[in-house]
């Protein structure tokens, strides 16, 4: 919709310019256009007068004159009016929009599908959770929002592929098979002294039991897992199991371990130091990172010899450009904002365009239950987890509330509202939008109304209510929410969508009859109805939240 006005304005421009209206400008800038908050506004906005001002030398309001006069000649427009300092008001035919609920039922689940990646390979690495605990809420939010986002940019036209980074190797791991252990003997009765930085949740206990029952299990001949290995199997198990429920699958699991066996880390570190990027100090190896905008340089090497997790990380996003992504995004916790400018300094170090790296920082979410904060476990080294969240509300819920606000922006999870089966509870209301359009549809049939796949423009022009035109221009909007919602990497503004969209039609259906004595307006709502319900399910398939066809 929006390229289309876009295309009736730059050819007002060109227009101009052939007449000579326009003396100075030589070709049509890049077009902005938005969609005003108020009817008396127009249907669309431009400033594109204001964009040519310094070039035509004259006022914006006198350049607005000339290309609204010619953007009203174009057939679907009504008028164009010059408001404000030079903003040219577009106002659209009103016959216009039944051919656009035309094309939306033509093209069904394509509907809203812009190609504007052509086919660039992007890939989103999202979770990447320490395999050392269950995940909580906050991976919850992160898997949320990279799922969603994966589906958003394949809608909008780009090869994507989804990955979760094992960190498997290092001390935190260690720690973990370390904390097994000591929870193993002490199941077999062995007094231990717990150190105050082990993992100390219910579940080391769990996996300790069941390594146990494993080892009595084993033939003698048969080799024993480490504490490690068992413990990091099981925990990376139960992130799978969690994150399947929730709706979320991974195209590559990639291992840390994997990574350094493989010699990646260490070709990355001989090639940084190749290219003069690395120098030592005091006994450790350093990555001249200041060079390339970080605030200070970084450790790769200890001096004991040890490599730091950054050393892994450079070696991982190397490999990353390597295997052919032009755009690689990394969905990361908030207390990650630091590691950013390290990340863009290795990019730069290799060659690449630092904006090949898009980086999405996931906020801290706080559970309320009747509107207080839910307390952290009472026990120690326990955290509310995502899979005891899903249990509560269930997965739709939990998605759709995990997106109903900027990632970078700190979120509030009303367990009880999300539980609600009440208008206020926003995921119940976008999937009764679509449920209720079911039982429209149940109800039309066995009143023996009969709906072709393909409607005549005459019966669409029967929808002459000011309320149907606006859920067809909310309709229109789709494709444009899908695009931007790509290329701004924001999944919630699909959520808001869908959340406008509902709150246009559920009052429409409350004080109109779908189902008429007058039988071509009965098949013209029901037309509206049937592209609503489409465009619903559409939006909540790019969430990952089912559109159920009965509440």
């Amino acid at each position: 919709m929006a390229s289309r006005i876009k295309g009736i304005i730059k050819g007002a421009i060109e227009a101009s310019i052939a007449e000579h209206l326009l003396k100075n400008v030589k070709e049509a800038p890049d077009i902005m256009v938005e969609r005003p908050r108020r009817d008396d506004f127009g249907d669309f906005s431009t400033n594109v007068a204001m964009l040519l001002a310094p070039v035509e030398k004259r006022s914006p309001r006198e350049i607005a004159g000339v290309i609204s006069e010619k953007i009203a000649t174009a057939p679907e427009v009504a008028k164009a009016e010059v408001a404000g300092p030079g903003f040219i008001n577009i106002f659209l035919e009103k016959s216009y929009w039944p051919g656009v609920l035309a094309e939306a039922l033509s093209r069904g689940p394509e509907f809203g599908r812009p190609d504007v990646g052509r086919g660039e390979k992007v890939q989103v690495e999202f979770v990447s959770a320490n395999p050392t605990g269950p995940l909580h809420i906050g991976h919850g939010r992160g898997a949320a929002v990279g799922d969603s986002l994966a589906n958003i940019l394949k809608a909008a036209g780009y090869d994507v592929t989804r990955e979760f980074y094992i960190n498997d190797a290092g001390r935190q791991v260690h720690i973990l098979g370390e904390s097994v252990r000591l929870r193993a003997e002490e199941l077999q009765g062995a007094q231990v002294e717990f150190p105050g930085d082990f993992y100390r949740g219910e579940y080391v206990k769990e996996i300790a039991r069941d390594y146990l029952s494993m080892c009595q299990a084993l033939h003698k001949d048969e080799p024993m897992p480490t504490y490690q290995e068992f413990a990091c199997e099981e925990m990376l198990r139960s992130i799978k199991k969690d994150l399947l429920d929730f709706g979320v699958e991974f195209d590559v699991w990639y291992s840390e371990t994997k990574l350094r066996n493989e010699g990646l880390v260490t070709d990355t570190i001989h090639k940084l130091d190749k290219m003069g990027h690395l120098y030592e100090l005091e006994g450790a190896r350093w990555f001249r990172t200041t060079k390339f905008g970080d605030d200070k340089d970084r450790v790769i090497e200890k001096a004991d010899g040890e490599l730091t997790y950054f050393a892994s990380d450079i070696a991982y996003h190397r490999n990353k450009l390597e295997r052919g992504f032009t755009t690689i995004v990394d969905v990361w916790g908030a207390d990650h904002h630091g590691y950013e400018s390290r990340i863009r300094a290795l990019i730069k170090a290799l060659g690449h365009d630092e904006h090949a790296l898009k980086v999405i920082f996931i906020q801290l979410v706080t559970l309320l239950r009747k509107g207080e904060p839910v307390p952290m476990g009472k026990r120690e080294g326990e955290f509310v987890t995502l899979r005891q969240v899903m249990d509560e509300v269930g997965t739709d819920a939990c998605r759709f509330f995990f997106l109903m606000r900027k990632a970078d922006a700190h979120l509030d999870f009303d367990l009880d509202l999300a539980k609600s089966q009440a208008p206020e509870n926003p995921v119940y209301y976008v999937q009764y939008c679509h449920a209720r359009i079911q039982s429209i549809f149940e109800f039309a049939r066995e009143s023996g109304v009969e709906v072709t796949e393909k409607p005549e423009r005459k019966t669409l022009e029967r929808l002459e209510l000011k309320e149907e035109t606006n859920i067809i221009k909310h309709l229109a909007a789709f494709e444009e929410v899908v695009e931007k919602s790509a290329l701004a990497m924001e999944p919630h503004r699909i959520t808001f969508y869908l959340m406008e969209l509902a709150g246009l039609f559920h009052p429409y259906y409350n004080r109109n009859r779908v189902v008429t004595d007058d039988i071509e307006l009965t098949r013209a709502r029901l037309f509206l109805c049937r592209a609503v319900g489409t465009i619903v399910a559409s939006g909540l398939s790019l969430l990952g939240v089912s559109a159920p066809a009965k509440m």
